[in-house]
């Protein structure tokens, strides 16, 4: 009996894998170019971690389940609430701001589509101890630069989540309106701000919504602070980045104080974000002290997809072992020292059909070790050009390292 994949899952092979490390190894690199250091937290955490954080509706979205031991435990569904736990429980003593990074995969229950599974991957940071403009404006920067490094086609909006929640700091269901705006649902949120008896609010949150500027919602909203999000901006617009101010986001999520941004992409339909961040402080509802966080976290299955990255292809080299195997494996550990991946037959095939194995895989060279190696010569048939030369041993390394690849 053949048994498929669990639903909304995937297998990767070789070559998708070569694809997905490799853009991830970029985007490790520009991330450890800003300071910032790689954690890792567990798969699966205490149920509670997520209903503190989400409340209890989350439990109809995750894989959450009972152990052996009774306890209550979930498949982690996001890396935040679970590195502030980590934050709380091992680096509250830590030289501040932290900076971490963190690549893993999470899993949700629910409707599996295009560029949304059950078990996906996210790449994020968290820059923990400051609540300064500049702070905001590093992870914002950081966010960008990778997306960059990557050569996604890619759209930056940055708002301001405080200005909507002192719009709505007297209605009794202002998280529920959040979300609603969070979903630009606009129907929605007129009646919800009729049922409460607040329809004179909804003109407002529209207008700010479709303001692009400070000035534009000053004018709307003038009671609010804007001297953050202006010093933000002023840093990132120094800095080259590219973005437009949206003071219509809401990020959906109760733990937002400030500065919020989002990332879209061309090429993916209707799940376009591929990026979401912004100011929070969670550690109080974790047990520790209040204290102030920016951070992001990267789709990177959605990233893959429209990832435009050159890949670099190490040369492959089959070695023809003339049966015999551990000669086979002297020569092709000459080629692993000299930066070339090399494979040697486990197969007993003659020599015409460990050629014939050479041409499927697509590989570089063929490598025959023959007697002569002996000698200290080996042949290297180039299968790109079909040239053959004889190299000393010795030279091997040289020979690869000077173009010869």
């Amino acid at each position: 009996m053949k048994i498929e994949k669990p639903r909304g899952t995937r297998d990767f092979l070789p070559q998708e894998m070569e694809k997905r490390r490799h853009i991830e190894n970029l985007m490790r690199k520009v991330a450890e170019s800003f300071g910032y250091r790689e954690i890792q937290t567990p798969t699966f955490e205490h149920l509670e971690l997520f209903t503190l954080k989400s409340g209890e509706g989350i439990v109809e979205e995750i894989y959450a389940f009972k152990d052996k031991g009774g306890r209550d435990l979930a498949l982690r569904p996001e890396l935040t609430a679970p590195v502030m736990r980590m934050f709380v429980n091992e680096c509250s003593v830590m030289p501040r701001p932290l900076r971490f990074y963190y690549f893993g995969n999470c899993f949700r229950y629910e409707r599996p589509q295009r560029g949304r599974y059950r078990e996906f991957w996210q790449f994020g940071v968290e820059l923990i101890g400051s609540d300064k403009p500049e702070s905001d404006a590093e992870v914002i920067y950081l966010a960008y630069r990778i997306l960059k490094e990557l050569g996604v086609d890619f759209r930056l909006h940055v708002g301001h989540v405080g200005l909507l929640r002192k719009v709505l700091q007297d209605l009794d269901s202002a998280d529920a309106a959040m979300r609603l705006i969070d979903k630009k649902d606009f129907d929605g949120l007129k009646v919800l701000l009729n049922e409460c008896g607040k329809s004179d609010l909804f003109e407002t949150v529209v207008r700010l919504s479709e303001c692009g500027t400070v000035e534009e919602a000053k004018e709307v909203y003038p009671e609010f602070d804007y001297s953050h999000v202006e010093k933000v901006s002023e840093i990132l617009t120094e800095l080259g980045v590219e973005f437009s101010l949206d003071f219509g986001i809401a990020r959906g999520l109760d733990y937002y104080t400030g500065i919020v941004f989002e990332v879209y992409a061309e090429g993916l339909g209707a799940q376009k974000q591929i990026c979401g961040g912004g100011s929070y402080r969670l550690a109080r509802l974790f047990g520790g002290e209040d204290v102030p966080s920016t951070g992001f976290a990267i789709g990177f299955d959605r990233v893959v997809e429209v990832c435009s990255a050159e890949m670099q292809k190490r040369p492959v080299a089959v070695v023809v072992s003339f049966g015999d195997f551990v000669r086979g494996q002297k020569v092709a550990e000459l080629l692993r020292a000299a930066g070339i991946d090399a494979v040697v037959d486990v197969m007993g095939r003659n020599v015409r059909k460990q050629l014939s194995f050479a041409n499927s895989i697509n590989a570089d060279y063929a490598i025959f070790a023959g007697e002569e190696f002996e000698k200290g010569i080996v042949r290297i048939k180039d299968l790109r050009t079909e040239e053959q030369i004889d190299v000393d041993v010795g030279e091997l390394e040289s020979f690869f390292e000077n173009g010869k690849t």
